[in-house]
C-alpha cells in the first residue's frame, strides 16, 4: 500500500508535504494554518491550463471548430521560452496551447515522452510574485528559475517544481496591477 493509507475504513492517497512541514502534527486545520500566514501576497484565480500539442494547427482547429471556442488567438512564437503559444479564451479562464519552438524547447522533451501531447502545467495568478517566492522557498517549495521571467502575457512568471506541488507543474503569474502603466 505504497502511498496509500486507511482512513475511516477508506483507502486514500497520502499527501506528501514539503520538507519544511514534515514531522509536524497533522491534526485537522494545523497544516493549512502552517502553510497560510503571509499577508504580503494572495493566491488568485486560475489563469490557464497549458496543453502541450504536437500539431498547433490541428489543436487550434479542434478548439475553434469542434469545441466552438469564440476566441482562439493566432500562434505567437516565444523564442526566449522555446515555445509557440495559442490562447483559447473560455470566459472565466484560458487554455494555453504549447508547441516546441527551437532546439532547446522544454515542450519538445515533454512531447518526446507524451507523443499525443497532454496537460503540461497550470497557471495561477498571485498578487506579488516575489513575496510568494519569499514565502514558498523556506517552506520547501522550489522554483525552477531563481528569478521571475516575463511570460506570454507580458507579466512576471515563475514555475514551481512539480515534486513540491503534488506532482503538478505550477506556474505563478503576477496579476496585472490596476491603474498602472507597464513600460
Amino acid at each position: 500500500m505504497n502511498g496509500l493509507a486507511l482512513l475511516s475504513g477508506r483507502l486514500v492517497r497520502r499527501t506528501v508535504l514539503p520538507a519544511a512541514l514534515r514531522g509536524r502534527s497533522l491534526q485537522r486545520g494545523l497544516v493549512s494554518q502552517a502553510v497560510k500566514g503571509s499577508a504580503a501576497w494572495k493566491l488568485g484565480h486560475l489563469n490557464h491550463v497549458a496543453i502541450a500539442v504536437p500539431d498547433m494547427d490541428q489543436a487550434s482547429a479542434f478548439w475553434r471548430d469542434v469545441m466552438q471556442a469564440d476566441k482562439v488567438s493566432a500562434s505567437v512564437a516565444m523564442p526566449e521560452h522555446g515555445v509557440s503559444t495559442v490562447f483559447v479564451e473560455l470566459g472565466n479562464t484560458k487554455i494555453e496551447l504549447l508547441h516546441p519552438y527551437g532546439d532547446k524547447s522544454p515542450i519538445a522533451a515533454f512531447l518526446a515522452k507524451n507523443k499525443s501531447g497532454g496537460i503540461h502545467h497550470i497557471c495561477i495568478n498571485v498578487s506579488d510574485i516575489r513575496a510568494a517566492l519569499d514565502t514558498l522557498r523556506p517552506r520547501g517549495v522550489r522554483a525552477l528559475n531563481e528569478e521571475p521571467k516575463i511570460g506570454a502575457h507580458g507579466l512576471p512568471v515563475v514555475f514551481l517544481h512539480p515534486k513540491d506541488c503534488g506532482g503538478v507543474l505550477v506556474e505563478l503569474e503576477e496579476e496585472k496591477k490596476k491603474n498602472s502603466l507597464r513600460i
